[in-house]
């Protein structure tokens, strides 16, 4: 089990970054940020798996299919175009935090799964967490009033944000579910067949895009824009190795280690991540209830790693 949290600490920490490129993207909107990094996503995979490309495709049925076609969609393009867009108008700490809630939404919804602890064992974990979250958005949206931000934009980028929380929640899920009853590719051969489809979708939206707004997304309009197209694929490549090609795999690997309960804590590294870059990003300390929210969130995940460890030692095999 512990492989599996390492693996889960590690994947958190590669997605943290997806929160910053946005911020580092501003001038680029949430449809393009999304095609770019999946169509990278998609090369890149398509570049690893080419020796053994015929092989793994013979091998996939129609499940399979549909299963990646819902997961590159939900996990991927829909869930990262809601993030980005949430991150544009909420901000970079109330988008994480609103997708902190993973860990809860999860561990709710994977509560009748084989292998989760029973649900009154977790509930003072899960309280410390939601501790945690509570003094986050406390903060956060108490300066965005003193600050005086636009509302309406705000609650949008809220609600963008809850999509997205919705999203992963059910990928998570699902991806952990499917992954456990279907042994027959490897956790490799699974995220690479995985980026290859969300590729392929996102090649289409982009295509469609482009054909809709060309006139907006390039040429001499883009460019006084500030557009700058290299920084934009060299970005996407290096998000799309680090937090899809590598995170995923870790992730995978964790989802078929460790009780569908736990996955759920460990996606909040996540969020602790993504904080820990907003900070170096902004070049500022975290606020004294931002602090408490990292140290009562690690808390709350270190005790459900705990509890699930106990769990595994008394429980026959």
């Amino acid at each position: 089990m512990w492989n599996g949290v390492l693996c889960g600490l590690l994947a958190g920490a590669m997605w943290g970054m997806v929160f910053i490129v946005p911020e580092l993207l501003s001038a680029f909107s949430p449809v393009e940020m999304a095609v770019g990094r999946y169509v990278a996503y998609g090369a890149i995979a398509f570049g690893l798996m080419l020796p053994r490309l015929r092989g793994l495709v013979a091998r996939l049925d129609r499940a399979d299919h549909h299963a990646l076609v819902r997961h590159a969609l939900a996990g991927n393009i829909v869930y990262y175009m809601l993030l980005a867009m949430g991150v544009k108008l909420a901000g970079v700490a109330p988008t994480s935090l609103i997708i902190g809630v993973l860990p809860i939404s999860v561990t709710l919804m994977g509560r009748k799964d084989h292998g989760a602890v029973p649900l009154r064992r977790l509930a003072l974990p899960l309280l410390v967490v939601a501790a945690g979250i509570a003094c986050i958005n406390i903060d956060v949206f108490s300066h965005a009033r003193a600050a005086g931000g636009d509302p309406w934009r705000t609650l949008l980028g809220v609600l963008c944000a809850t999509g997205a929380l919705f999203c992963w929640s059910w990928y998570t899920l699902d991806n952990a579910r499917y992954l456990k009853r279907n042994p027959h590719f490897t956790s490799a051969e699974w995220s690479a067949l995985y980026g290859l489809s969300s590729g392929l979708i996102a090649l289409m939206v982009g295509l469609a895009a482009l054909a809709v707004w060309h006139g907006e997304v390039t040429g001499a309009a883009g460019a006084a824009s500030g557009r700058d197209w290299t920084v934009f694929w060299i970005t996407n490549a290096l998000l799309a190795l680090g937090a899809s090609v590598i995170g995923n795999h870790l992730w995978n690997v964790a989802s078929r280690r460790v009780p569908v309960t736990l996955s759920g804590q460990l996606i909040l590294f996540e969020t602790l991540f993504a904080l820990l870059y907003g900070f170096i990003y902004k070049q500022q300390w975290p606020r004294p209830l931002e602090t408490a929210a990292i140290v009562l969130l690690t808390a709350g995940v270190m005790w459900s790693v705990r509890v699930h460890a106990l769990e595994e030692e008394v429980t026959p095999p």
